[in-house]
């Protein structure tokens, strides 16, 4: 068939289409459209395209009568009763409200997105959650982009709150993966003395002076509240304290009195941002609603300066006596919010508890937000009726318990320990009993660097059982296991080498003393017997080219995909390896022991899944999508589907 008349016959089914839906959507009754157009259903190869246009068609035509709300919620259901019968796209009914939010005024808009909230139960189905979560997302973005976050405040919330409820807590796109902050929310304020204007407060016995000065001291903290990290600077802390202090100090002189719920704004959904002007900086003084706000942005980064967070600089730590000053201050202004009126002590309590909760929050985060799965309460387990159990048989109990997909033990203890998880393999899922080779040898270390003579029955380089585990210890986590030839040796003589190996690679241990270096080598070369050849040791060695590229391979990824991933890091490396914790001179140092690019990532790459214990393709998703590095992430999502596939 051409493709005129392929177009043609397109647009006869479509108008037909639209007739049909016309009549049946008046009705109300979707199976009248499916019997309408089950013919079709057996003559033409493909009757949902025209169909979803006739749907598109039908809307415009409804739009441009200007029906009302209702009227355009009944059809949009009408839609979602047709992708239930197979009729047309799953997406359509999505689509279909994006149309219509694009036409309605904003009044109208929060009307019809009543109706996205009703169903968030349906957008989460099977059918409709992956065809329409993308355009459900842009509809909000779309929306939220024409809405005034200061006038249309419930507005705004509702559709986050949507948003919250629709998507799972682990989908990135509303997660702020690296902790970012938003540097582009600037506090301007005027810097013109000419325009000072000096107002004194009296609060009982004291007099405060509320001049040019102060103003600005005022309006700078918002930039520390806006970019908490120039605190790690000393001299931006030192500005941020001789700041803090005195709007504190100016806080707790300036008394306020209780204002009665009459006498209250009763407008609650306007939320401005605060006008900087210094006219009116004596009047926001005296506010409650003001200085609450300007008390818990004090809170909000006093938490964050002393929180553990994982993509924060390792030079970003403060010292003990900062934090002894941020413990302090965070004391004064709880005092502070006790004491401002009204219900100030039931405030406080509730602000603790709300940040106590972000902590938890900020563990998720550090933890790579894994997704959270709800689990229902179980139930307390089946013990036998004391009244019965001379008419009640165990075997009873066990077929009831199994209907209900329990398990019964006859014990209270052991039933209710075995219903904690069901499934055996789930409950040792992710539980790794193997000891750090720091720990499993510090003793035998000790006693090789020690030179004191050790008794046979004391000495753990003797002990087989001992040398059986570190065997098993060295061959999973030691880079020298195979780096050194045992055949026709003793094993105490082979676990004493790798002690100093190990001793020699823990952190602040130096190896500038040559003559202990030289006779670690002359012990390990002796390892080598008469009947050994070196040439064959070479050819079986560790650290030969196909080995090291067995080494350096990370666990989930083969060799050939690995060089496809690391071309697209390559270009970016050095923003990758400041996100990966790698210091300025570490960077540098790759830079120097590589000449190309390349080269360079490669080798920080392998550094990376051999050295950090949460190095593995999804957190490196994480990371590579919070830095927009979108080429290099979309090569991990490859990747980590391709190992799905293969497993």
């Amino acid at each position: 068939m051409s493709s005129s008349k392929a177009q043609t016959n397109f647009d006869k089914l479509r108008a037909e289409f639209k007739q049909s839906l016309k009549t049946t959507f008046s009705k109300g009754n979707v199976e009248l459209l499916d019997t309408q157009i089950s013919f079709y259903k057996r003559t033409e190869a493909d009757i949902k395209t025209p169909l979803d246009e006739a749907f598109r068609d039908l809307l415009l035509d409804l739009l441009a009568e200007e029906v009302g709300v209702e009227c355009l919620k009944s059809f949009v259901q009408f839609s979602i009763q047709s992708c239930r019968k197979h009729l047309i796209t799953p997406t359509m009914p999505v689509v279909l409200l994006g149309d219509i939010f694009d036409t309605l005024t904003l009044d109208a808009c929060q009307n019809m997105f009543s109706f996205v909230e009703d169903n968030v139960q349906i957008w989460k189905e099977e059918l409709f959650f992956t065809g329409c979560k993308n355009h459900l997302l842009r509809l909000c973005n779309d929306l939220l982009r024409r809405l005034s976050r200061t006038i249309a405040t419930v507005f705004c919330g509702k559709i986050l709150l949507f948003l919250a409820k629709f998507f799972p807590f682990s989908e990135r796109s509303g997660l702020n993966i690296v902790s970012e902050f938003n540097l582009e929310n600037v506090t301007e304020y005027g810097s013109d003395t000419a325009d000072d204007v000096v107002t004194e407060i009296i609060s009982g016995d004291q007099k405060h002076v509320i001049d040019f000065s102060f103003y600005c001291k005022f309006w700078q903290l918002q930039d520390f509240f806006r970019n908490p990290n120039q605190c790690y600077d000393k001299v931006q802390w030192k500005m941020f304290c001789s700041h803090s202090i005195n709007i504190l100090n100016t806080f707790q002189g300036i008394k306020l009195d209780y204002i009665s719920a009459s006498e209250q704004s009763t407008n609650v959904g306007y939320f401005a941002k605060y006008l900087t002007s210094q006219k009116l900086l004596d009047l926001q003084l005296n506010d409650v609603s003001f200085r609450r706000s300007v008390l818990l942005q004090f809170l909000i980064v006093f938490q964050y300066l002393t929180s553990s967070v994982k993509f924060k600089s390792d030079n970003y730590e403060l010292k003990a006596d900062q934090k002894e000053w941020i413990q302090n201050s965070s004391e004064k202004v709880y005092n502070l919010l006790r004491e401002t009126p009204p219900d100030g002590e039931n405030f406080a309590i509730i602000i603790r508890n709300i940040l106590k909760r972000e902590e938890l929050w900020n563990t998720w985060k550090n933890d790579g937000c894994p997704e959270i799965k709800k689990f229902l309460p179980q139930n307390e387990p089946m013990e036998m009726p004391a009244g019965k159990k001379s008419g009640v048989f165990v075997g009873d109990l066990v077929r009831e318990a199994h209907r209900e997909g329990k398990n019964y033990l006859g014990n209270p203890d052991l039933t209710k320990l075995w219903n904690i998880c069901p499934s055996n393999l789930e409950a040792c899922k992710d539980r790794d009993f193997l000891p750090s080779m720091d720990d499993y040898f510090a003793d035998a270390i000790s006693q090789v660097e020690s030179g004191a003579a050790v008794k046979d029955e004391d000495n753990l380089l003797k002990d087989s059982n001992f040398g059986w585990r570190a065997l098993r210890l060295l061959a999973r986590r030691s880079p020298y296991f195979f780096s050194i030839n045992t055949q026709n040796h003793p094993l105490p003589k082979y676990l004493e080498i790798m002690m100093h190996k190990i001793a020699h690679e823990k952190p602040g241990r130096s190896e500038e003393n040559s003559q202990e270096a030289q006779t670690e080598q002359e012990t390990e070369d002796n390892i080598f017997t008469e009947e050994q050849n070196p040439e064959d040791f070479k050819q079986n060695e560790y650290f030969t080219e196909e080995s090291n590229q067995r080494k350096e391979r990370p666990k989930d990824i083969n060799m050939e995909r690995l060089q496809t991933l690391i071309e697209k890091i390559a270009p970016d490396w050095e923003k990758l390896g400041t996100k990966l914790g790698y210091q300025a001179d570490e960077i540098e140092w790759f830079k120097n022991e590589n000449p190309k690019r390349f080269e360079q990532a490669k080798h920080m790459m392998n550094l990376w899944f051999e050295d950090d214990e949460d190095a593995n393709l999804d957190n490196l998703l994480y990371i590579l999508e919070g830095l927009d590095m979108t080429e290099a992430a979309d090569a991990v999502r490859n990747e980590l589907l391709a190992t799905a596939s293969e497993n």
